[in-house]
């Protein structure tokens, strides 16, 4: 069998899974959505502002809670309806940017197995598209109970939650003068202003 040290010795228009993703030895970051691979570029400063301080509010709040925060790169393993969880039935295996789970039971130690309690993509030019559409149905499917998706550029949140297994707004997009609480963690509110770098960088 070759080995694959290469993005590019694999055909993109091919179906794959999580036994065939473990034995791929490139660089290069992907994920698998529905057996389809997706390519992942590295995120900018701004993204990664973003991201360490909603990291630092969500730790410094949920560290003596019992569930877990983390971050990218973090395999989360979304099984099948079938829930059939074996390597080579998981068709599906993302990034996200931040989750929090609460189950400790579903990490072991390649990561997540099943949804997150909360789920947050950080946008970026290459991404937005994925985010907006593709993660979304796969995020509400897996039965994820919250997902936020951020946007740097106009600086504000778009909120779901599920809710009869299906992600609904229950508020207008939340901008950098906002204050957010967090639906599946009522006490917890997060001030937008704090989340947002005090100056919008260009990508």
């Amino acid at each position: 069998m070759t080995t694959i040290t290469s993005l590019h010795q694999l055909d993109l228009s091919k179906r794959y899974t999580y036994a065939d993703y473990l034995k791929w030895q490139f660089k290069e970051r992907v994920e698998l959505l529905k057996g389809g691979i997706l390519p992942m570029v590295a995120p900018n400063p701004t993204h990664q502002k973003i991201s360490m301080n909603l990291s630092g509010i969500l730790w410094t709040h949920l560290r003596k809670s019992g569930c877990s925060v983390f971050a990218a790169p973090f395999d989360v393993r979304l099984p099948l309806p079938t829930n059939k969880t074996t390597d080579d039935k998981v068709d599906t295996v993302v990034q996200p940017d931040l989750c929090v789970v609460c189950d400790l039971a579903k990490i072991e130690k390649r990561g997540c197995i099943g949804a997150p309690d909360l789920v947050i993509e950080i946008l970026s030019p290459s991404n937005s598209k994925r985010e907006m559409r593709d993660k979304y149905e796969l995020y509400e499917e897996a039965g994820v109970l919250e997902y936020w998706i951020v946007d740097p550029i106009h600086r504000n949140v778009l909120v779901y939650i599920l809710k009869d297994e299906k992600f609904i707004s229950t508020m207008r997009p939340l901008v950098d003068e906002d204050i957010l609480t967090v639906h599946v963690f009522p006490d917890l509110k997060v001030d937008l202003s704090e989340v947002f770098p005090e100056e919008k960088e260009e990508d």
